[in-house]
């Protein structure tokens, strides 16, 4: 008989991303019940064959050297959210992700559910992880990510007080899944990405460092260029369509 372990890593991981899950539906569904419910950027209105590659770093780190090196060998950037209470135990991969080119951004302090917790503490969750994050790197995020995929409209405005940006994303690798495999990870981002898609991996789950060199080679092949959240989302004169793709406004004589 077989017995299937499930380890602390591996529930932690479940958990928080299922919820994400279950959020992002719900939040979907609240869009289309409220047209003044602001919403994050989930993927860029584009012609270019340009995509932003994400990693949330919340708990583990043991695969966070091996992604940046396989990053490097194909020359990809990426864009890591990591949560303060990671920079406090991990302050050395901080900087080596820093280092190593890519951006660093913000995915709150503690990870709570953002819409659980009043305004004075979504400003003070933010406020708290740039400034660890701008004491390893030197560099203060422009963008956000909330914990579980949960935020409402005073977490929005939050963000856009600072003057920053809240991401999402539209291609999810499910790499958190306990049956996730380097195939299937790799075949469901492949197949999902498009122009100006944001996809989301996670830096310590099983199977992303086995996924990642194959995605990688497949995406290049097919012409896509990694480029940064920063440098793929629109800075203005744009909108966010109810699927959470963010859209320029052409002026009148454009």
């Amino acid at each position: 008989m077989k017995y299937i372990v499930i380890t602390k890593k591996h529930l932690m991981i479940f958990c928080s991303c299922f919820l994400a899950s279950i959020i992002a539906i719900i939040c979907s569904v609240g869009v289309l019940a409220n047209s003044d419910r602001k919403l994050p950027i989930y993927c860029v209105d584009t012609e270019e064959k340009k995509i932003a590659l994400s990693f949330d770093a919340a708990w583990g780190n043991d695969d966070t050297q091996t992604l940046i090196d396989t990053l490097a060998e194909y020359d990809a950037k990426a864009t890591f959210f990591v949560v303060g209470a990671w920079v406090d135990k991990y302050p050395e991969s901080v900087k080596a992700l820093s280092d190593a080119g890519h951006q660093v951004m913000n995915h709150s302090n503690t990870h709570p559910y953002m819409t659980k917790i009043n305004a004075t503490q979504k400003i003070d969750e933010i406020n708290a992880c740039n400034k660890k994050i701008f004491e390893v790197t030197g560099v203060t995020p422009t963008l956000f990510r909330p914990p579980y995929g949960d935020y409402d409209n005073a977490t929005i405005e939050a963000v856009e007080n600072l003057g920053m940006y809240t991401v999402q994303w539209d291609v999810d690798s499910l790499d958190w899944k306990e049956n996730a495999t380097a195939d299937s990870i790799c075949k469901r981002v492949t197949s999902k990405v498009k122009n100006g898609s944001i996809v989301l991996f996670h830096n310590d789950a099983d199977h992303t460092p086995a996924a990642l060199p194959n995605i990688l080679k497949c995406l290049k092949d097919e012409g896509y260029e990694f480029v940064f959240i920063s440098d793929l989302i629109l800075k203005e004169n744009y909108e966010i369509k109810h699927d959470g793709t963010q859209c320029k406004i052409e002026k009148d004589g454009e």
